[in-house]
């Protein structure tokens, strides 16, 4: 997320679009609420008629799976209209820069395609470069290899008409909503997008979100104030776990896991390509100082310069090898796993096609259930239609407290880290998840010591001294060892900071072993002037646009609106006078924390040398319009989900995103446009249950409010199948069936795809057969299939084919 909560109440316009903010995400509606009170305009884009869409000044549905081609039409209204801010454009974006003869585009794939392997060869899609190693540019932007004309040659195919077809949303509501959003494409404008999960649990996920940083890329809305791309968290530390790396593909701090492929550091330390340009921040050149201190955080004395500061003790993945939710699911049912921790989750509800899961889990020898209480995976051995007398696995359940028992930090959406401290004591044998952490680690240290085994040292030569005086888990400890500290006296500049000095900042980081760092990010959080993220003050920064700067601590540098030195012009002048987040005052920058020190560029023709590019994250300092490190394309193209209404995609040649992950177990089945299953299916959430309703299905208060796992489908759709409101049904797809209640609504409306009449129904994803106690109200997942986005695996939750059959 580039902005902040409270930022949302500077936005001119807002699009609220994968997300149902109003009924999910409360606190930052009172901030959109704030933007409409101050004159701003809200649009919601949704396939349902929501809560959100109560609230909103415009409204307009999609077909779900849809979004890019919604989109894309708004780069081509942009484009066409030239209502785009050419001064960012030129200055600010890779628009300028040519792509070498090698790219190309055509019948829905891009350049570099296997068929066999289902991947691309990405070095098709690089840029042209001249003598020093800088990319060639074009700041006319009329060169034909220019990203500027191909990205308008990409998207020319997007007409209204064709759009209309594909999404199902009528013309006039489509001119409506890029009108009104295209407004913010001038200085002292701003808008901004929500999304949540309806964006990303796609086969497309990565692109839905890539082709609205395009569309703020257009427009100029990405570092100012009420602008950005902004991701709204399923829960409340969503953000901060990923921050901290429970995700196979990274480690702390967004780097790379290693793999088999790097087997010493300096093969990791040189594989992330270097710019040339001198105007390049290219921070990622600092990785060296993140890695080694990351690798003396975990390994203490062990780390030696001599052994690599212990990268030979780093686990590493098999290079090219994905170890996702999905695929590991995938070799569970295969029988190639033994044994799994669930760790405050519930695979056998959350997870897509869950019977899939439910099935692998049985082919375990054990499984460890940590969690608040007992739920759906941690009895799949007696559930629905299950012989438990056939069931190998052995479960073990350790019970975890709530999150008001134990103390800690949390990082929210907006990349706040706030401190909470505990409440009540834990109640029974429960514990903090730190502490049922801390003494596993112990317990399996002392195994290892005793029996050895086949590679001890990474586990014995851990650093391993995160308890406090009575040997429980201390969160401070953690958050020291977090932020870093001095493991010597070290000089940087005139100042000598001593051995044990806890770290001021990332930038004091060293590649030499002489300091330890648990995620770089976070450097700056817990320093020697206290606890970062306890802060409280209710002052303002000195532009009053509310950035907070001394409430709780925001990750980088407690920066709160990130790629800020984009809010500015050549000069360092704000381009928004009004709501200005930085702006130079002839020595140095006031307001934000600037994403970076260096002077402004004064110009494009001429720039100073002392200043470096805005987007200091990239590898040539620009913001990316054309995305060559993704897995499947450049450019976001339109592609249908694995499960969709219709025979052929009507945008191009490929039905399906032709890098998507395709599994091929008897648990896999799926169908497209297959009349057994002839209407489209999505999930969301309601407010009166949480995630897989483990801690609110068992309140009888909150099971009042909404008892029954249902269906939601439109007037005309129930007319048509003879349902009633109120009425048990089952809802069908290609891998199980659920007993709903048919909710007759007017929230969904009949898609017209040029002919072709489509209906919509929706389900809640909240349900298992665990509570209530009838065992009839089932997860979604039973019939949402096993496939996702190609870079990050996220299943695709969003839109699947179904039936729904009258019992």
């Amino acid at each position: 997320m580039t902005n902040h909560w409270i930022d949302l109440k500077n936005s001119d316009v807002i699009l609220i679009m994968g997300s149902n903010a109003a009924e999910n995400h409360p606190i930052s509606f009172k901030y959109v609420t704030e933007a409409q009170n101050r004159g701003g305009k809200l649009i919601n884009v949704d396939p349902r008629f929501t809560r959100t869409s109560a609230k909103a000044d415009i409204y307009a549905a999609l077909r779900s799976g849809t979004d890019i081609a919604f989109l894309g039409g708004m780069i081509k209204y942009i484009i066409e209209n030239k209502l785009y801010d050419e001064e960012y454009v030129v200055g600010y974006t890779d628009a300028s820069m040519l792509v070498g003869e090698g790219f190309d585009f055509k019948d829905g794939l891009f350049s570099g395609y296997d068929a066999q392997k289902r991947s691309y060869d990405k070095s098709k899609w690089a840029l042209q470069m001249d003598a020093n190693g800088v990319p060639k540019r074009d700041l006319t932007l009329q060169d034909k290899r220019c990203v500027f004309q191909l990205l308008k040659a990409h998207y020319d195919r997007y007409n209204l008409p064709l759009v209309s077809k594909i999404t199902g949303t009528p013309e006039k509501d489509l001119v409506e909503v890029y009108k009104v959003y295209a407004t913010t494409g001038v200085k002292g404008k701003a808008g901004t997008i929500m999304y949540a999960m309806g964006w990303t649990q796609h086969t497309v996920g990565v692109q839905n979100i890539r082709t609205m940083s395009i569309i703020q890329m257009l427009l100029g809305n990405m570092g100012v104030a009420g602008g950005g791309v902004n991701a709204l968290r399923g829960e409340s530390n969503v953000q901060g776990s990923t921050d901290q790396a429970l995700l196979f593909h990274i480690i702390p701090g967004y780097m790379a896991t290693p793999a088999t492929n790097l087997p010493k550091l300096e093969d990791y330390l040189k594989r992330r390509p270097k710019s040339t340009d001198p105007l390049s921040a290219n921070w990622w050149q600092n990785e060296p100082k993140y890695m080694v201190s990351l690798l003396k955080a975990y390994f203490g004395d062990a780390a030696t310069k001599e052994n690599e500061f212990g990268y030979q003790l780093m686990p590493k993945l098999d290079a090219g090898k994905s170890y996702s939710w999905l695929d590991l699911f995938d070799e569970m049912f295969k029988g190639s796993i033994k044994g799994i921790f669930a760790w405050g989750m519930n695979p056998a509800c959350s997870g897509a096609n869950a019977g899939k899961n439910r099935e692998a889990m049985a082919k375990l020898d054990w499984m460890v259930n940590v969690n608040l209480f007992d739920n759906e995976t941690g009895s799949f051995w007696h559930g629905p239609g299950v012989d438990p007398a056939k069931i190998k696995t052995e479960v073990f359940m350790l019970p975890a407290c709530v999150s008001v028992e134990k103390e800690g930090s949390i990082t929210n959406s907006g990349r706040w880290m706030q401190w909470r401290y505990a409440g009540p004591k834990p109640m029974g044998q429960s514990r903090p998840d730190g502490d049922i952490i801390l003494h596993l680690g112990n317990k399996i240290r002392e195994l290892y010591k005793k029996e050895g085994g086949a590679f001890p040292e990474p586990v014995l030569n851990l650093k391993w001294d995160y308890a406090n005086s009575h040997g429980e888990f201390d969160p401070h400890k953690v958050a020291k060892w977090i932020n870093g500290y001095f493991l010597e006296d070290v000089k940087v500049g005139e100042t000598v900071y001593k051995k044990g000095t806890l770290v001021p900042s990332f930038a004091f980081l060293q590649a030499d072993g002489t300091t330890a760092c648990g995620n770089w990010i976070y450097c700056a959080s817990y320093t020697d002037k206290g606890n970062m993220a306890a802060r409280r003050s209710q002052q303002d920064a000195p532009n009053n646009i509310g950035l907070y700067p001394e409430f709780a601590w925001a990750w980088p540098v407690n920066r709160r609106i990130i790629y800020n030195r984009a809010s500015v012009d050549l000069q360092g002048q704000p381009r928004d006078a009004k709501d200005w987040v930085i702006k130079w005052d002839g020595a140095k920058w006031v307001g934000d924390v600037p994403d970076g020190p260096w002077a402004p560029l004064g110009s494009l023709q001429n720039p100073n040398s002392a200043a470096r590019w805005p987007f200091i994250m990239t590898r040539h300092g620009f913001a990316q319009m054309f995305g060559p490190g993704l897995n499947d394309g450049p450019f976001p193209e339109h592609y249908e989900p694995l499960e969709c209404p219709v025979e052929r995609n009507y945008m191009n040649a490929q039905r399906m995103n032709p890098v998507a992950p395709v599994y091929d177990t008897k648990a896999d089945a799926f169908a497209t446009c297959d009349p057994r299953f002839p209407y489209v299916g999505t999930s969301y959430r309601v407010s009166e249950h949480w995630q897989t309703g483990l801690m609110t299905r068992p309140q009888a208060w909150l099971m009042e409010a909404q008892p029954q796992m249902f269906v939601e489908l439109s007037e005309e759709l129930a007319a048509l199948k003879q349902i009633k409101n109120g009425q048990r049904v089952k809802a069908v797809s290609a891998r199980g069936a659920v007993e709903c209640t048919a909710i007759v609504t007017k929230r969904f409306k009949p898609f017209k795809l040029g002919d072709l009449i489509v209906h919509e129904v929706g389900f809640p994803w909240h349900y298992g057969w665990r509570w209530p106690e009838s065992g009839k109200e089932e997860s979604i997942n039973l019939l949402t299939p096993s496939t996702g986005d190609p870079n990050t695996r996220i299943p695709e939750t969003k839109a699947f084919m179904v039936n729904i059959v009258k019992i």
